[in-house]
């Protein structure tokens, strides 16, 4: 085991006794899956420091509200197979100065390519083989040696989080930033409201969380918190 992975084991594990076990209401894997083919670059090489990770947890019900006939979003917004809470975006490595490194070299035995058998087990976190080409492409490939390595890390991570009851928060006419850090906060004490980011659309509607962390996966205060504790938030209902 490399000291990556004994990191997270050490943060997440014991966390994952009182932790919701998955997010998703429902999910079933298709009998068949392919591997995620190579993403496309959106951006040039970048090689640097990794001084901190982000862990980018998406709101699928505000995603799926503007993406519904998206053909990359049908298994998370079809209905057909799955329904979604918090769904995994990413764990993301940073560096200084606002900068990130990104589309590493994929050393052997890795390549581009997603296996069949990382997608599968992947699909009920991070339901897009599309966004799970992309993240290893761009992110995973600066973090791991392989996408399995990548993505366990990354899962494990998400699922030792909580969540607050959306639906009742989404009830609420004032809601603010700040409500909502402190009530993620109180249901996931090892995070600070100051580790917590939040970004929302034009409209004010919640579309992500990001949790800051150090290089030892240690909550930090983030460098860029998104929406200001007095910004106005609010939440698509999720679908029962």
């Amino acid at each position: 085991m490399d000291r990556f992975a004994a990191l997270v084991l050490a943060i997440v594990l014991p966390a994952l006794p009182t932790a919701v076990a998955a997010q998703a209401l429902s999910c079933r894997v298709p009998q068949s899956v392919a591997p995620a083919a190579p993403a496309e670059p959106d951006g040039p090489p970048r090689s640097l420091p990794i001084t901190s990770y982000t862990l980018a947890v998406t709101w699928a019900p505000d995603f799926c509200r503007t993406h519904f006939s998206d053909p990359s979003a049908a298994f998370e917004c079809g209905g057909q197979t799955a329904r979604f809470g918090f769904v995994l975006h990413g764990l993301w490595p940073d560096s200084d100065n606002g900068s990130w490194p990104q589309w590493c070299p994929a050393k052997p035995p890795a390549t581009r390519e997603v296996p069949a058998a990382v997608v599968r087990q992947m699909l009920c976190t991070t339901p897009s083989p599309t966004l799970l080409a992309h993240e290893w492409g761009k992110h995973g490939t600066c973090m791991a040696p392989t996408p399995a390595i990548y993505f366990n890390r990354a899962a494990a991570m998400y699922r030792a989080l909580r969540f607050p009851d959306m639906n009742a928060l989404a009830l609420r006419s004032n809601l603010t930033a700040g409500a909502f850090r402190k009530a993620f906060a109180a249901i996931n004490p090892r995070y600070p409201r100051e580790s917590i980011g939040l970004q929302i659309n034009q409209g004010g509607a919640l579309e992500e969380i990001h949790l800051c962390h150090d290089t030892a996966f240690r909550p930090r205060a983030c460098d860029v918190r998104g929406a200001p504790d007095t910004a106005s938030v609010r939440i698509a209902p999720l679908r029962r």
